[in-house]
């Protein structure tokens, strides 16, 4: 694929054969942005891994961004009571299954009770081509359902390794500080590093690029001392 001029005049500031401290990195992904709008930024790592081994977990960023997440809980009685408390944008048990299956899917993320996953397991072919279906490996099948509202409220995201090995998260905007996106930059390489598997051979993480949306990626040094948490 051709790049435009502004990406072609953006991508000669940074030298692509290098690997940067992250401060500098976040210093260059800033002046390299040209979009006109406040453009995201990301981060990818590609990890040395097995087929057996499985890199996926949440995390709290330490800095939140983006709007609010529309929050739904499947849950009956007391659960459901306390869902609304904690602040959840929807609750309900049969009647949400029913309007899904009608095609309402008007939230950003689902968390359920585990006495209700049969029935929400119905809902697997909408909700887990979406990414919506709730999973106790991403803390979204509890009882403690106010304690995973607070969680998700704080920013709680998910994250996981692809076939391939590769990482990827969206951590922050480029409108915010520089300390927050490389605060939040590195609580995420680090989380990943600390998931490294107890019988893996070699090195764990080939490589790590920081970009915006729009913008070239900046190499990092996986074998920088400050992502070893």
């Amino acid at each position: 694929m051709a790049h435009g001029k502004k990406y072609r005049a953006s991508v000669q500031k940074v030298d692509i054969t290098e690997t940067y401290p992250l401060e500098t990195a976040v210093d260059l992904v800033k002046e390299m942005a040209y979009a006109k709008f406040d453009e995201t930024v990301e981060v990818s790592m590609k990890l040395n891994i097995k087929s057996k081994h499985t890199i996926r977990d949440v995390m709290a960023l330490p800095h939140l961004f983006g709007k609010e997440k529309q929050i739904l809980v499947f849950a009956k009685g007391d659960k459901a009571d306390e869902a609304r408390k904690a602040g959840a944008a929807y609750v309900g048990d049969n009647d949400l299954i029913e309007k899904i299956k009608g095609g309402w899917l008007d939230f950003d993320i689902a968390v359920a009770t585990p006495d209700m996953m049969k029935d929400v397991g119905k809902l697997g072919q909408i909700l887990g081509r979406r990414g919506l279906m709730p999973n106790p490996k991403t803390q979204t099948v509890t009882f403690n359902v106010k304690e995973a509202l607070d969680e998700l409220k704080k920013g709680r995201v998910e994250y996981r390794a692809d076939k391939g090995g590769v990482v990827h998260l969206a951590v922050a905007k480029l409108s915010m500080g520089k300390e927050q996106i490389t605060a939040n930059a590195a609580a995420f390489i680090q989380e990943v590093v600390r998931k490294r598997p107890a019988d893996l051979k070699g090195d764990y993480v080939q490589s790590i690029v920081i970009s915006s949306t729009m913008g070239p990626g900046v190499r990092l040094s996986p074998k920088d001392k400050a992502f070893v948490a």
